[in-house]
This record gives C-alpha cells, structure tokens and sequence, in this order.
C-alpha cells in the first residue's frame, strides 16, 4: 500500500505518513486504529501495535529533525506541495518562488565553483527544481495562501548584470498583474523593529490536515524543520511582525515599479 493511500485513510498529507514510518512523529490513538484498520492487523499483532503507539505518545517530542541533501529535496518539495498556506522571508535576496529564470542563473553563476564544481551536476539539479516549484505552486488555478516578505536591499542587488535585476523586477510585477491573491511585501532599508534581522525562514501551514511546520535552510550540512508547538509560535509571532511592519502590497509594488525605473 503506497504512502499517499494510507494518509488518505487518516485524511493527513503524505509528509505526515513518512514522518510516522521515519520515527519523528507518534499518531494518535484514532489515526493508529484507522490505520491497522486500513492494513488489515488484527489479533495479537493490533493489540501489540496499540499498546506500542500509547508507549510512543508518552515519550517526550523530539523538537526538530533534520534532512540531508539530496531527500531534503523530496521531503521539502512534499511539504511545499501539500500545504495550503506558505509564510516566507528571506533577507538580501528574492525568495526562490519569486526568481526569474535569469536571476536564478545569475545566483548559482555566483555559487559555481565555490559551493559546488563546474562539473558538478549539483547546480543543474537545482535549477530544474526551483522552476518546477514556480510552476507547480503559482499556477492559475492554485488557491493557496502564500505570503512573502522581500527586503528592500534584496531588490537593488548587484547579480553581476543590470539586464538581471530588470528582468526580475519585471518578473514580479508580472506576478502581481497575473496572480491578484499573491501577497508580496517589501520591508523597506530604513525600517526599524525586525525579529529577523539576518535571518530566514519559511512556515507551512497545512490546516486541520497536519500541524504547522517551521523550515530553515542550510547552505552546508542539514536542513532543520520546526514542529513543536512553542517553536512554530515564535516562528509565527515573527513573521506577522514583520508582516505588519512590511509596506502594504499597493505600496509595494509602487517601490518595486521606482527602483525598476533608476
């Protein structure tokens, strides 16, 4: 039985299966009997499992866990997918959702050589993946609530050609003209009173189908999820901070359109 059908069954997304079969997170009491429902155990198996799964629920939560590259890749994109609401801030760049074919080409140019070799396929990977992602996620027919803060840094940067830069802040005002429900704000150089500052992060929402999951990339090494109730909290708290600290969309697309006309 695939993945996807057993978290049908207990009306989860598939993320929360995976998370049950790799050990960092405990179902309830119902979802488990739904579940050894669905598997069809029974007898002194089910018993055993029952009893297993209230031993779980007893330990205490892990407060995160990480991924190593290249299944962070199938286990973020999973999330990604299956949330209905996306909260995302990065600092001195423009978010991957938001990047123009020629701006992403311009950031991994930078990362060539450095990050990874010029023969390493490495940079082609995440080319195909970030445009898969634009294309899967801000789709016409796609109704899910995504948020975005830009710093106002990140739309004046040098990408090594001013054609770049024009290109992406067309690239986004494009977006806000084809995609009304986009939320997109700039938090301006001069604003004052950001819990971010230096930092980025992304929070995924996924309604009454999973809890909430705060996510922080890495460059090297692992990437981190957040799914503790405290931690998502602050991780919220900050974000809608910043959010109401941000220019509205109106006021921010007015920046955007001023600084793509100097």
């Amino acid at each position: 039985m695939t993945q996807q059908a057993s978290a049908e069954a207990v009306g989860k997304v598939r993320s929360r299966i995976v998370q049950l079969e790799d050990g960092t997170a405990t179902a309830s009491e119902e979802d488990l009997r739904t579940l050894l429902d669905c598997y069809t155990v029974t007898g002194d198996e089910r018993a055993t499992v029952l009893e297993l799964g209230a031993q779980a629920r007893r330990r205490q939560k892990r407060r995160v866990h990480v991924d190593n590259l290249p299944d962070a890749y199938r286990r973020f994109a999973d999330l990604e997918a299956s949330a209905s609401e996306i909260n995302c801030f990065e600092t001195g760049i423009i978010p991957g959702l938001l990047q123009s074919p020629g701006y992403v080409q311009a950031l991994f140019a930078e990362a060539e050589g450095a990050w990874w070799l010029p023969d390493d396929d490495q940079g082609e990977d995440r080319l195909v993946y970030r445009l898969e992602r634009q294309a899967r996620l801000l789709g016409d027919a796609d109704r899910r609530i995504i948020r975005f803060v830009i710093t106002e840094d990140a739309l004046r940067a040098n990408m090594g050609a001013r054609e770049v830069m024009r290109e992406q802040l067309a690239h986004l005002l494009g977006m806000l003209d084809k995609l009304p429900d986009l939320n997109i704000r700039v938090l301006r150089a001069d604003a004052y009173g950001n819990p971010l500052r230096g930092r980025g992060l992304m929070i995924l929402g996924f309604g009454e189908r999973g809890s909430t999951v705060g996510y922080s990339s890495a460059v090297l090494g692992p990437s981190t999820y957040y799914d503790g109730e405290n931690e998502v909290e602050s991780m919220l708290r900050a974000f809608y901070r910043l959010w109401e600290l941000a220019l509205s969309r109106k006021e921010s697309r007015r920046l955007i359109e001023q600084i793509a006309k100097e």
